[in-house]
């Protein structure tokens, strides 16, 4: 890697700061954020709060990205789907991601403190914490850094639910258990698809034990079942109405399909469908259940 800076301009160096925050994981934990938020929200809405918990919230998600690529900079220049990132390219100097993913994760923390609450603060600290000092090691030294990883990705609409209600609840727990159920069939369908890159950058993801995938698949498929009953908990228990109950069926029923049909080829065709099946899972999800929410 190159120790200097190569960029050529400054536009190209805003679009090399932007690729460090990885915007569309961050979209994605800001609209996580979101639906805890609308689904803590009982009485009035405070939309000026919900503006600054998505504010910072999105801070922390793109510091903690940086923070990241920091860590992995070694691993992510032997990857073909990696090596053209910011840092192995050697367009942006090691020391200038740690500083600006610092500030971030750092100031997005001080924002929830100072406009949201504490416990929301502290629920986006101890993401930062699982992710980049349990979760990002943990890659590169057992096939089990996908559970310790969801935890990290399923804690956004808890930290949604805090900044609303200013508490914790068995409602943010079922939210928390959706989203943490949901990451192994598409982070699984992800390390399929990728095992041999994985392998060159020296992680140990499952695939790379699973020359038939078996176990592979079979995670797949348990977690594509367990994911229909908990999708439905949200009306069985009062949060939700019919159509988000049915919506969640539906879905639910779909991915178990497509879950299936990889156990049965596991193919990288296969593969490709169930992680896009997954990105289709979530949002419509998500989108049901705030408007179902709403009054």
């Amino acid at each position: 890697m190159k120790s200097d800076v190569v960029t050529s301009d400054s536009g190209s160096l805003l679009r090399d700061f932007a690729e460090l925050t990885k915007a569309r994981i961050g979209l994605f934990v800001v609209v996580s954020t979101l639906v805890g938020y609308v689904a803590g929200t009982e009485v009035v809405f405070d939309a000026l709060r919900l503006v600054h918990t998505l504010l910072a919230t999105f801070l922390v998600a793109s510091g903690a990205a940086a923070l990241n690529q920091v860590l992995e900079c070694d691993q992510d220049a032997r990857m073909r789907r990696t090596a053209d990132r910011p840092l192995p390219a050697g367009r942006l100097h090691p020391d200038q991601a740690y500083f600006f993913g610092l500030l971030m994760l750092g100031g997005g923390i001080v924002y929830l403190v100072g406009w949201v609450n504490w416990l929301t603060a502290g629920m986006a600290a101890l993401t930062g914490v699982v992710y980049l000092l349990c979760y990002t090691p943990l890659k590169r030294r057992t096939v089990h850094n996908t559970l310790v990883g969801a935890i990290a990705g399923a804690l956004p609409p808890v930290g949604g639910w805090t900044a609303a209600t200013g508490s914790l609840g068995w409602e943010a727990l079922i939210l928390f258990s959706i989203l943490f159920i949901w990451q192994f069939p598409h982070f699984y369908a992800i390390a399929w698809m990728y095992r041999e890159d994985y392998a060159r950058g020296g992680y140990r993801m499952m695939s790379l034990d699973d020359a038939r995938g078996d176990r592979t698949a079979l995670r797949v498929l348990l977690h594509c079942l367990l994911l229909l009953p908990l999708g439905l908990l949200p009306s069985l228990v009062g949060m939700t109405g019919t159509t988000y109950f049915y919506t969640a069926f539906v879905l639910g029923g779909i991915l178990i399909g497509i879950g299936y049909a990889f156990f049965r080829t596991r193919s990288d065709h296969q593969a490709r469908r169930l992680m896009h099946s997954t990105l289709v899972y979530l949002p419509v999800l998500w989108v049901v259940m705030m408007f179902d929410r709403l009054p």
